[in-house]
């Protein structure tokens, strides 16, 4: 068996998506493996694949993509790393941007984008069926009925496993139940950017997985001051940690209902990531870093 020295993923803890899908509570977020502007390929395509892999060496079985990352570039060196894939490995991507340039986003939520996008998406992840599909935004100018009712469909046609949100508040979580069990949403949150609180709440209490992105920025400038006093203190007592090992440490903490997806396109970012797990936050730093209420 392998151990949580060997593989530090394991010591996050486990969620599980939807009743059926196990994975470890520190996955990895494949955003950063495109050009700048998340546009075109990766400036060092052999590391963005040795990143993938390394992943799966550390424990990692959670993956986060789109098909706006790219766009499709992440999902297909996900594919060409990983295919044919392990089995306890859990891809999730997302739909509903359109990419007209370096760090351009229009949302496009209407049923011809998303069906164009989930038929691109399985093809290029070499999947018959999507293990978690996330609509990347509600677009108000497309009726809500629409792209919902579309996910609902392509769930039922068994293209998707799973459906998640992201960027949404209880009000869209819950008109989407209506149309389909919602098992995760991602929202952008950190210590320093917790507006999302209400959210993070609703998916403790009804199962749902809270994926944040954004872990570091964002927030109140005062939130870097605690995360340094906190960072700090850890080096003042021997632990080489960075003032981001200790914020997603924080966001491990903050919530059972949380499952991180830091992205990196570095190998040695990515075990600096994977080795927060093993930081033990004291009720001390929790009087700099309070944890949500």
């Amino acid at each position: 068996m392998q151990t949580q020295t060997e593989k530090p993923a394991l010591a996050s803890g486990i969620i599980t998506l939807g009743g059926n899908l196990t994975v470890n509570r520190l996955g990895y977020g494949a955003m950063r493996i495109t050009g700048q502007g998340i546009w075109g390929p990766p400036r060092d395509r052999d590391e963005a694949i040795r990143v993938l892999k390394r992943c799966l060496d550390l424990g990692i079985n959670f993956i986060d993509t789109a098909d706006s990352y790219g766009p499709y570039v992440s999902e297909e060196l996900i594919a060409e790393a990983l295919h044919p894939y392990a089995d306890d490995l859990v891809i999730g991507t997302k739909g509903a941007l359109l990419r007209t340039g370096p760090n351009q986003w229009p949302v496009d939520g209407s049923r011809k984008h998303l069906e164009e996008a989930l038929n691109g998406s399985l093809k290029r992840l070499k999947r018959e069926q999507i293990d978690l599909y996330q609509l990347h935004r509600f677009d108000d100018k497309v009726p809500s009925e629409e792209f919902l009712g579309f996910l609902k469909e392509a769930q039922q046609q068994g293209k998707i496993k799973h459906i998640g949100l992201s960027e949404v508040d209880v009000n869209q979580i819950e008109e989407a139940q209506q149309y389909f069990e919602v098992v995760s949403v991602q929202n952008m949150y950190s210590f320093g950017q917790q507006k999302w609180n209400p959210t993070l709440k609703f998916c403790e209490e009804n199962n749902i997985a809270f994926i944040p992105w954004y872990p570091l920025g964002g927030g109140d400038l005062n939130s870097d001051e605690a995360i340094h006093r906190v960072a700090e203190r850890h080096r003042s007592n021997g632990s080489n940690v960075s003032e981001y090992q200790i914020a997603l440490a924080w966001l491990l903490a903050a919530s059972p209902a949380m499952l991180l997806i830091p992205g990196t396109s570095s190998v040695k970012h990515l075990e600096e990531n994977t080795a927060a797990t093993k930081i033990d936050l004291t009720e001390e730093d929790f009087k700099d870093m309070p944890l949500p209420k």
